[in-house]
């Protein structure tokens, strides 16, 4: 990879909290390389550099306070790892796809992956709605791709049954419900649950929304049979 003198500055103290002392490393590497090759290629603006840690690294790092252990994650619209390189690093217990449409953004990742030697990393370039493992991860995670409404559309046929969406928020989250509340019902979510991550551990706290399904025993079924189900209940 190409590098640059435009370096990001150096881990803040709060990284150590967050990634532990024997990842610190890698996240310090790959806040490297996004100051670097993420500048040249694009995918980070060169104003993002000299913040990255505070506005990049640490913010997706908490995310995975929400995220069981030993679980499969997928995070869409995953451009240049964040979240998902970011819990890589921070969580070597997880097993991460990444899905990122663009040949650009999915050329970097693999890069990273090979040259950070995260082996439990998957990258894969299409969209979520191109993914054929439906219903297969426990945990899908997203960050600034989409409003919500839309977002559920393509992050819950991913979910499994006993899954959660769990998507990287503004403050604007509980307008978001409001007007999602449609989908929601359409698909058979249940109640979303805002959480604020980070707060003891980071000066700003990061929002993010957690959903689940409804009925996981109906995931996967087609609409007609979940119907006919619903309405052979006894009441």
């Amino acid at each position: 990879m190409n590098a640059t003198s435009d370096l990001p500055p150096s881990a803040p103290d709060e990284a150590r909290g967050v990634f532990g002392s024997e990842r610190l490393s890698l996240a310090e590497e790959y806040a490297a390389l996004l100051a670097t090759d993420g500048v040249v290629r694009g995918l980070i603006g060169p104003r993002e550099a000299p913040r990255l840690w505070e506005r990049h690294l640490l913010n997706c790092a908490v995310l995975a306070e929400a995220i069981p252990n030993g679980v499969s994650v997928c995070d869409i619209g995953s451009g240049a790892g964040l979240p998902g390189l970011v819990l890589a690093i921070a969580r070597p217990d997880l097993r991460i796809t990444l899905v990122e449409p663009l040949l650009r953004r999915t050329t970097f990742l693999s890069e990273v992956v090979d040259q950070l030697g995260l082996g439990q990393v998957t990258v894969v370039r299409g969209r979520a709605e191109e993914v054929r493992d439906r219903h297969a991860f426990d945990v899908v995670t997203s960050r600034a791709v989409a409003p919500l409404d839309r977002l559920l559309r393509w992050s819950m046929p991913l979910v499994a049954p006993h899954g959660a969406l769990v998507a990287m928020k503004g403050s604007s989250v509980e307008a978001e419900v409001e007007a999602a509340r449609p989908v929601l019902r359409s698909l058979g979510c249940s109640e979303p649950e805002v959480l604020t991550l980070g707060a003891e551990s980071l000066v700003h706290s990061t929002h993010a929304l957690r959903v689940a399904w409804a009925d996981p025993a109906k995931v996967g079924l087609p609409a007609s049979r979940s119907r006919r189900s619903a309405r052979r209940r006894p009441r």
